[in-house]
């Protein structure tokens, strides 16, 4: 599992990706690839092309990083979701939550 994070050169969006398994492995890199960044974007774009499988931990990192991004105002989309991956999201009505590619 692999997650890195990007800034776009005017450093309005940040795109996070996510590698191989989304758990609770990945709480502290996911949150170093948000927190540890010099600008505050207004966007968030979490890449989950390379995604395999996530659990209840992921979801929660996710509404981590919601709070973190602005709560009901946050931009963050998700995008790239593997059918088993936006099964699970769906189920978590988290379409509500996030905008979800």
């Amino acid at each position: 599992m692999a997650i890195t994070s990007q800034p776009s050169a005017d450093g309005q969006e940040l795109t996070i990706v996510i590698q191989g398994r989304f758990d609770f492995g990945a709480h502290q890199e996911f949150r170093d690839a948000y927190e540890r960044i010099n600008q505050r974007p207004k966007r968030y774009v979490v890449d989950l092309k390379g995604t395999t499988y996530l659990d209840s931990s992921a979801l929660g990192m996710l509404l981590l990083l919601r709070d973190h991004a602005g709560g009901d105002h946050a931009q963050i989309r998700l995008e790239h979701c593997n059918p088993d991956v936006r099964k699970i999201l769906a189920i978590s009505n988290f379409e509500q939550l996030f905008k979800i590619a």
